[in-house]
């Protein structure tokens, strides 16, 4: 059996982000289970804000088509998204916009959230973590058919949550982030 192949996607694109350093924590931990890793930058696929009528004119931009195909590339997706007014950031919302536009040639529309797992994590300096974020991007993902597993992540005080190496520092984090990592790598291996 081919190495199982996961796609980390921080849906921050700020410097310095906890949502950065959380998805490379995640990055991390799928290494370490034996996963090949391809984390990506959102900042590599720019994409204007979708539009039925430019992608009617248009069509759908090579971003959007690149980044379906590095998702249908892989065995599972981690998405780790900031949490703006309470939702999911425009620049995240609109990646999953466009992707869902790719269609090629005999497949059904948005095919590729059907195909694999995903799993959803947050970081925020307050208390809740993330959490509204966590399930504004569950539902759309949902929407778009997307196994989203039970498992997520939501880091409470993320501010203070990493060490000098920008790892994990708390046992409690470190150990939701290996149960999340445990279960996107059994639900992916079953859907391969």
């Amino acid at each position: 059996m081919s190495a199982l192949k996961i796609l980390v996607i921080p849906g921050s694109l700020r410097s310095g982000s906890h949502n950065a350093k959380l998805a490379m924590a995640a990055a991390h931990e799928f290494a370490l289970a034996g996963a090949d890793v391809t984390r990506i930058s959102l900042a590599d696929y720019p994409l204007p804000i979708y539009d039925g009528e430019l992608q009617a004119k248009s069509g759908v931009p090579k971003n959007a088509a690149n980044l379906k195909r590095m998702m249908g590339s892989h065995h599972g997706v981690v998405i780790v998204t900031p949490e703006y007014n309470s939702s999911v950031p425009p620049l995240l919302k609109n990646t999953i916009d466009w992707i869902t536009r790719v269609q090629d040639p005999h497949e059904a529309r948005g095919q590729v959230f059907r195909e694999k797992p995903f799993a959803i994590a947050a970081a925020s300096a307050s208390r809740l973590g993330g959490t509204r974020a966590l399930a504004a991007l569950r539902l759309i993902l949902t929407a778009c058919h997307a196994t989203v597993i039970p498992n997520q992540l939501a880091l409470s005080f993320a501010d203070e949550a990493y060490d000098d190496m920008d790892r994990l520092k708390n046992q409690a984090d470190i150990d939701a982030l290996k149960g999340l990592v445990r279960q996107l790598i059994e639900v992916s291996q079953r859907m391969m």
